[in-house]
């Protein structure tokens, strides 16, 4: 039986010693043998070994922020800040991603990033300052994927709105959306249909 030095194997593998080390410590991989020295030896049948192994990865809390369009920067900002100070007083781990986009649009950046996340099982919590800053329809069925993962969706306020407010910001997200992709005459139209939108919500 051919025994393979620490050096040597973690080369063959595409792993570091260390992590061949941190294994041995941690029992998701013993050395076929240890020299009197304390030097790892390793076998060729353990090659297959390691690539069934799963590595843990720590899970994370992530606080997402987002905001509709860049002339709301400063928003994005105070629920940036807002969101450091709510996580900091939990004294957990986290991070932050932030996004200007609108909230039904599924491909903003940061979205992705965090969907991708979650499937990774990389996020054990996912914290927003309101249920439409995730997204403004779907926002259930992210919930579910999470859960899936053993990821919870923490919202921290609850806002107090109408099903008639609720209704008339939606309407205004998706014909912002879709009159962004007309031209002269049928884009002037949409964009009075929102300021009259906005005017009704006012009274």
């Amino acid at each position: 039986m051919e025994l393979i030095t620490i050096h040597k194997f973690s080369k063959l593998i595409g792993k570091t010693p260390q992590t061949l080390r941190n294994w041995d410590k941690s029992g998701l991989l013993k050395p076929s043998y240890v020299g009197k020295s304390g030097f790892r030896y390793y076998t060729k049948g353990q090659i297959n070994q390691v690539f069934g192994i799963k590595e843990v990865v720590p899970k994370i809390i992530i606080g997402y922020c987002r905001v509709s369009s860049n002339k709301q920067k400063d928003d994005l900002i105070r629920q940036v800040e807002n969101m450091q100070t709510y996580l900091n007083a939990g004294g957990q781990p986290y991070e932050i991603i932030s996004d200007i986009g609108s909230g039904i649009n599924y491909n903003n950046k940061g979205l992705q990033q965090l969907i991708e996340r979650i499937n990774n099982d990389e996020v054990s919590k996912v914290v927003v300052l309101y249920k439409d800053r995730l997204l403004r329809f779907g926002f259930e069925l992210v919930q579910r994927i999470a859960s899936l993962h053993g990821c919870e969706i923490e919202i921290i306020t609850s806002e107090d709105k109408s099903k008639q407010q609720e209704l008339v910001e939606d309407l205004i997200q998706i014909i912002t959306v879709f009159s962004c992709r007309l031209y002269g005459q049928r884009a002037n139209s949409a964009k009075k249909l929102i300021q009259e939108l906005i005017n009704a919500e006012s009274d």
